[in-house]
């Protein structure tokens, strides 16, 4: 396990690079007067995903918590609630993602393509409500986390080096998992609707463009290579998370700690958001140009 464990650190790494390069322009076209509502969400993911690598287990923050004189107690219940928090707003705002592209995709004659205008002026009501559910359920974590102490597993799961859960109540515990899976089908149905959706779209109009032009001039458009890039984020992000999912309640109900297993599990987690940034670096046509430009002057 100790080469996957070099693989993690050189994942997380990469993600971490990818995903502030891309928060940083992002941040810079919300700033100007060039942007779009696209951007805001993306902006919103790349940092999500930023603070997902960091608080997962014994990681940066954890060290930088440490470095500060904090407690164990403290470490553990920061860093993993924050770590809950941004993986619930990852599914979030990744279905967000989805359905406003198939909206934007959408010809104004259709149901979804009416709902143009609205959906942007909604997409901060949207935020606010995505931060204020996943912020106060994962709130349960303060609770149920602390520092490992060597005590009978009856009550304590150790869950990283350092960190425990304690044994839930089984009535609150089949609550949480209730609510957390719901939230995850519908949003998980949501987004392969949408997705569904865009490759019936996309093949309606591939159909058209057929019939105008020769296949050989038929390039990808903007618009079509970003809908491309959210399909593989989607279909990518329903395999990664429900892998982790299985893992997680897995652990859980059995009650045992692996740390093979909890390697594992952070690979799957990492995945997503190290690929992500990939994905959108390749499909907006504006990062490639900077990139391009960057690359002619070094050269």
């Amino acid at each position: 396990m100790s080469s996957l464990k070099n693989v993690l650190y050189i994942q997380a790494g990469l993600g971490i690079l990818a995903n502030m390069f891309l928060l940083f322009f992002y941040t810079s076209i919300i700033l100007g007067d060039r942007s779009k509502p696209m951007d805001l969400i993306s902006c919103q993911l790349t940092f999500i995903h930023i603070m997902m690598i960091l608080s997962e287990g014994d990681n940066l923050l954890a060290n930088i918590l440490e470095s500060l004189k904090f407690g164990n107690d403290v470490k553990c219940k920061t860093t993993f609630y924050i770590n809950r928090v941004m993986r619930g707003l990852s599914i979030c705002i990744t279905c967000l993602l989805s359905v406003f592209q198939a909206v934007t995709i959408s010809p104004s004659t259709s149901l979804l393509g009416k709902y143009k205008n609205k959906v942007k002026t909604h997409i901060m009501y949207a935020f606010f409500y995505f931060w204020s559910f996943n912020l106060s359920f994962s709130s349960r974590l303060i609770f149920y986390v602390a520092g490992y102490i060597n005590v009978s597993e009856t009550y304590q799961m150790k869950v990283t080096k350092t960190c425990s859960l304690f044994r839930m109540n089984n009535i609150i515990r089949e609550l949480i998992l209730t609510v957390m899976i719901s939230r995850d089908v519908v949003l998980v149905g949501v987004m392969l609707t949408t997705s569904t959706y865009m490759v019936i779209t996309l093949c309606k109009h591939e159909r058209q463009c057929k019939h105008l032009h020769s296949i050989r001039n038929v390039r990808a458009s903007p618009g079509k290579r970003a809908t491309q890039a959210i399909l593989l984020l989607v279909v990518f992000f329903v395999v990664m998370y429900w892998l982790d999912l299985i893992i997680s309640i897995t652990s859980t109900l059995s009650w045992m700690y692996d740390s093979d297993v909890l390697t594992v599990q952070k690979f799957v987690m990492y995945a997503y958001p190290t690929i992500t940034p990939l994905l959108q670096i390749s499909s907006d046509k504006r990062v490639i140009s900077i990139l391009k430009n960057f690359h002619s002057k070094c050269h």
